[in-house]
């Protein structure tokens, strides 16, 4: 068996131990920390997950982060890509994000949950409270409640509305997972909110198509 059809049973028979995970115990703190028991067994195969195979984008080109869709056919040639075009709109998605120094984004949420697993590297989280009530659809009052590094052991998971921001700092690239209960490309309900002024953002529309596709 090649190394590319290993990594692909090996994506596979993880995501339908999560699979199976979700359908039983559904989606809570609780079910997520098994979830990401699960993933991060499979961030150990640094074989099968390596900077060669996953490399992130050159400095140069101004970008600071590539994404690849793991659990889609020919996941490496979809890097990026921003299509339906095979994607189960109400299946799990699994993606690679090769990313070097100076990635950040505003604080957002994710309109499902989410896993980040980190094969190698280290991605700063900020986690944030919502204050308001949010009963303005336009504004929002949040403050940072802690911070947590994700790197190899240390993992970090999501409920739909939990916010977070992340940072890669220092001077190494990352190679971490990031698992969603539904395929990014179809989450329209995700905010994102300027730190600065408060005001709400459509996070998909604002980021998720422009050359720098925030995950």
């Amino acid at each position: 068996m090649t190394n590319k059809a290993t990594r692909t049973a090996a994506v596979a028979a993880t995501l339908a131990e999560i699979r199976h995970i979700e359908n039983s115990r559904g989606v809570t703190r609780e079910s997520l920390q098994a979830i990401t028991a699960v993933l991060q067994k499979l961030a150990q195969r640094e074989d099968l997950f390596s900077f060669a195979d996953f490399p992130p984008p050159d400095a140069a080109s101004g970008k600071t982060s590539t994404r690849y869709y793991l659990n889609r056919e020919g996941a490496e040639e979809y890097a990026n890509k921003d299509t339906d075009k095979d994607t189960d709109k109400d299946d799990i998605a699994l993606y690679l994000n090769s990313i070097i120094p100076g990635k950040t984004t505003i604080p957002h949420n994710h309109d499902t949950w989410a896993v980040i697993v980190a094969i190698k590297g280290e991605e700063l989280n900020r986690l944030y409270r919502r204050d308001d009530d949010g009963s303005n659809p336009e504004q929002a009052k949040i403050s940072l409640t802690r911070e947590l590094t994700v790197q190899p052991g240390t993992s970090i998971s999501f409920l739909p509305d939990d916010l977070h921001s992340i940072h890669v700092q220092g001077d190494q690239p990352t190679l971490h997972f990031h698992l969603y209960g539904r395929p990014l490309d179809t989450l329209s309900g995700r905010i994102g909110i300027e730190p600065d002024t408060g005001r709400i953002v459509n996070y998909n529309k604002t980021f998720f198509n422009q050359k720098e596709k925030a995950a």
